[in-house]
């Protein structure tokens, strides 16, 4: 037996570690000197083939092997396990089971059996049996616990569950993703007041920590408590004076109390970071630019704000070029959306604004110019073809302005409005050149269009 005994702990702890070119070197037809020599031999033979045929997916036939290697001797563990792991393989899950039971019968902490019993319960989404096993293996590592909280959140014992992540936090410190969690549960449970209290101890236990403050003037800002989250964020900034990330919260709030000095300066922080993302830096931005719509005295700032930023897209510059088309000023806007063009290249919504501003503001060369270079990267684009031809119109390039409209009108799917502007357009140039009866064809389909939107 002891040759046995030797097999199965050398199995258990030296085959997933040597090569395979030093298994190669073991005698496997040496005879043992003990009585039971040949049944060792044949026991040997019969795991190693059972693993071999594991090993090239052969689970069916793996299991019949591992069966005869229990025949010979019920009193391994390791076979149980073995027979398990490949009956869970075939998805035979009720007899994966009843194996690995007999496994964990033998040795009831041994981890490996254990973790195998829980993935047969996992695939079948048997979560009370899962957590029943997974309290066995909690004590070998904090993963088998983050499982557990999983499988608590499926079973909505939400009290289990943060119990666990309590116990975690106190010992491994906090993790964002158990946060994502614990949220989770709160938001679940209507439990608002709780979390509060929660990163309130958080922050009142570790006073220096910037995300404690950060989170807790989130809540109290999500609870409509704003004045304490003005507070909150105030007392951070005294004990962390170069904090960044604070000034997302602060300049709201210096707007909502008239205080337009420290939030212009709070924006500028917030813009200037690089360790706020751009969306949150586009947040700013739209925030002042809004502010700016009812403030216009502080046009100036919103313009030196803008050149701030520092992202790898023309977004801010969009924003600003909206606030001025809002206003009425195209010029500045027409200036904003090339700034942001500079950055974008080809953007096509961008590319799009400013041909259309170059109509309004009467540049029909340029916008010629343009909307040419536009239809190299969108040929297929019907209004880049409508600028080129309302232009050519107005320059009185009439029959040019008929190639280009009746090119584009093969690109228009499904937009009557756009059909009859071209329809409307290529009747004024038949117009001027003398073609009364196109014109008035052409005349006639754009009419109709428009009756029947």
């Amino acid at each position: 037996m002891s040759g046995k005994i030797f097999f199965i702990l050398y199995f258990l702890f030296g085959i997933f570690i040597i090569p395979q070119t030093a298994l190669s070197q073991i005698d496997y037809n040496k005879v043992n000197q003990d009585d039971l020599g040949e049944v060792d031999d044949k026991l040997q033979e019969l795991f190693f083939e059972a693993l071999k045929q594991k090993g090239i997916e052969n689970y069916d036939k793996a299991v019949q092997i591992l069966l005869k290697c229990i025949e010979i001797d019920d009193d391994q563990s390791v076979f149980y396990y073995e027979l398990g792991k490949n009956y869970n393989k075939l998805k035979n899950f009720g007899e994966a089971e009843d194996a690995l039971k007999e496994a964990i019968k033998d040795e009831p902490s041994n981890e490996w059996y254990l973790d195998e019993l829980y993935d047969v319960y996992a695939q079948q989404n048997d979560y009370n049996k899962a957590i029943k096993t997974l309290k066995q293996l909690a004590d070998y590592h904090p993963d088998y616990k983050e499982d557990l909280v999983a499988l608590y959140m499926r079973t909505k014992d939400y009290k289990d569950a943060l119990k666990i992540l309590d116990e975690l936090d106190e010992k491994y410190g906090i993790s964002y993703a158990r946060d994502v969690v614990r949220n989770q549960i709160y938001a679940a449970t209507g439990q608002k007041e709780k979390q509060i209290e929660n990163l309130e101890e958080r922050v009142e236990g570790n006073p220096d920590e910037e995300a404690n403050y950060l989170a807790l003037i989130y809540r109290y800002s999500e609870n409509n408590d704003k004045e304490k989250a003005f507070e909150t964020a105030k007392k951070l900034l005294e004990i962390k004076p170069n904090s960044q990330l604070v000034h997302l919260a602060l300049y709201k709030f210096y707007l909502e109390e008239g205080n337009v000095d420290k939030a212009i300066n709070s924006m500028k922080i917030a813009l200037k970071s690089t360790l706020i993302k751009p969306e949150a830096k586009m947040m700013v931005l739209s925030d002042f630019v809004n502010f700016v719509g009812s403030h216009p005295e502080y046009e100036d700032d919103l313009v030196e704000i803008t050149n701030l930023t520092s992202e790898p897209n023309g977004k801010s510059n969009v924003e600003v070029a909206q606030y001025f088309l809002a206003k009425g000023d195209k010029k500045k806007a027409l200036e904003y959306y090339e700034e942001a063009l500079k950055i974008e290249g080809n953007n096509y919504g961008i590319l799009r604004n400013i041909l259309l501003l170059h109509i309004d503001l009467e540049q029909y060369e340029t916008a010629v110019e343009k909307s040419n270079k536009a239809l190299e990267s969108y040929p297929s684009q019907p209004v880049f073809y409508l600028v080129n031809g309302v232009s050519l119109n107005r320059l009185k390039r009439f029959k040019e302005a008929i190639s280009t409209l009746e090119m584009g009108l093969d690109y228009i799917i499904e937009d009557s409005k756009m059909e009859a502007d071209f329809y409307k357009q290529l009747s004024l140039a038949h117009s001027e050149l003398g073609n009364t009866a196109k014109a008035k064809t052409f005349s006639n389909k754009a009419n109709k269009l428009e009756s029947t939107n």
